[in-house]
């Protein structure tokens, strides 16, 4: 019989680099020239001594238009999440990008009720 013989060590191969992660750019609400006006502080709400911070979970489309509004966190007043959910359903964004190409993505939205 033939004698067995060892292999030699295996030569390494470079693995293939890995491909780059997307570039992502959430969507903004804050852009100067958007002009989104801030949420009116409803009366019986100030009267009241309510105030809080809502945050949003908006799905913005391609085109900068809130598609969908949750409540990701109440204020714990309803009149508050309310308005704040009104006021930013008319909001223009700038979209979201990935790659520089504008695609619908989902956003958070803090809107704080305070008194003064």
């Amino acid at each position: 019989p033939a004698p067995i013989t060892a292999a030699g060590p295996a030569t390494p191969t470079a693995a293939p680099p890995a491909p780059a992660a997307p570039k992502i750019e959430l969507p903004s609400s804050n852009a100067a020239y958007l002009q989104n006006p801030a949420p009116a502080y409803p009366a019986i709400s100030k009267r009241m001594g309510e105030q809080g911070k809502v945050v949003l979970r908006v799905f913005i489309s391609t085109d900068g238009l809130p598609q969908k509004i949750e409540i990701n966190q109440s204020s714990g007043f309803d009149r508050l999440d309310r308005q704040a959910q009104d006021t930013v359903l008319r909001w223009k964004f700038v979209p979201g990008k990935r790659n520089g190409v504008p695609e619908a993505m989902w956003y958070l939205v803090p809107i704080n009720f305070v008194l003064e």
